[in-house]
Order: structure tokens, then sequence, then C-alpha cells
């Protein structure tokens, strides 16, 4: 009887480190994401260039760069919900060039 305890034991032991592994390889934990969906991002930055608001931002050299390079700059954009709001919210965007400006600020203090 001893023995049929100290091997259930050891398969549940077992069973449980099974269970954590196939947790932390699928990344359940984190709701499943790995990293910002590149694709997403740049669909609604095309969205966006529709407005000249945008456009100058976009192909202004000193906040080109933040499109491609800054995490912060890219996931605020991939959110929809967020693009919306700047399609239609004068004081969205001015919160967005305020993003913009604060990533420039420290891209040319870091440099």
């Amino acid at each position: 009887m001893k023995k049929f305890w100290g091997v259930l034991g050891s398969f549940i032991i077992a069973l449980f480190g099974v269970l954590l592994s196939l947790i932390s390889s699928t990344d359940l934990v984190s709701g499943g994401r790995i990293g910002l969906k590149t694709v997403k991002i740049e669909k609604n930055i095309e969205k966006l260039k529709q407005f000249s608001w945008f456009e100058e931002l976009y192909e202004n050299e000193q906040h080109h760069r933040s499109f491609f390079v800054s995490l912060k700059v890219r996931k605020y954009l991939e959110s929809s919900i967020r693009v919306n709001r700047l399609k239609n919210s004068k004081r969205e965007q001015e919160k967005f060039i305020h993003l913009l400006e604060e990533v420039a600020e420290l891209r040319l203090k870091n440099k």
C-alpha cells in the first residue's frame, strides 16, 4: 500500500510538471502574445496616412524613425481603438504628437 501512494505521488508530480511545461511553452499565462502585431500596426499607419496631419508627422525626419523603432509608438498604433480615436479626436491627436515629441527628445538625449 505504501508503494502505491509513492507511485501515485510521483505520477501526480510528473503530471503537474508536464502541465506547467505546457503552460509556459504556449505562453498561456500572458494571453499567448509574444510580440507586437506588425501587420496590424502597418495597416493602422496606412489608415492614418489618409489624414494630412498624420502624413506630415510620418514624413517628418524627427519622428519618422519612431514609427519603426519606438516600442511606445508602435504599441500605441497597434490598438484599433486608439487609432479610431486619433482619426476622430483633436485631443487624441495632440496626445499622440506629444508622445512622438517625448520619444524624439529621449532619442536625442541618448545619442
